[in-house]
């Protein structure tokens, strides 16, 4: 593992899986960070969301171990298929992982779930009757 990487090559490939997945199933842009927040841990987050290629259509969620602080950004796009309480679901089931020690068991299950709320419901009848 490469000096202040917190993650083994078959947990980032998981994580790179996870995202990739996540991007097809709901068509948003899934980032991650894990490491040390500067200042205030939220203005950091939206920070680096705003550093993103499309911060419209992306979802960012940071980790910092250290001070042991979770935040999740939403872009304006994203929050119309994403509410803050589905977020708080994510968060809350990423936390709950974090607590017993699975930081990458967590992620995987906050991005996927936050992939699953985001998702556009599936048309059940599209055409003319």
């Amino acid at each position: 593992m490469p000096a202040g990487d917190p993650f083994t090559k078959s947990e980032r490939f998981a994580l790179d899986d996870a995202i990739r997945q996540a991007e097809q199933l709901c068509r948003l842009e899934f980032s991650v960070f894990v490491g040390n927040s500067e200042g205030d841990p939220r203005a950091f987050a939206t920070s680096l969301h705003n550093s993103l290629v499309v911060p419209a259509r992306s979802v960012l969620v940071m980790v910092d171990p250290t001070r042991r602080v979770l935040e999740v950004v939403t872009g304006g796009y994203a929050r119309r298929t994403l509410s803050d309480a589905e977020v708080e679901l994510a968060v809350v089931a990423m936390q709950s992982e974090f607590a017993t020690g699975g930081l990458v068991s967590g992620l995987l299950r906050g991005i996927h779930l936050l992939a699953e709320h985001a998702r556009a419901p599936e048309t059940l009848h599209a055409g003319p009757e």
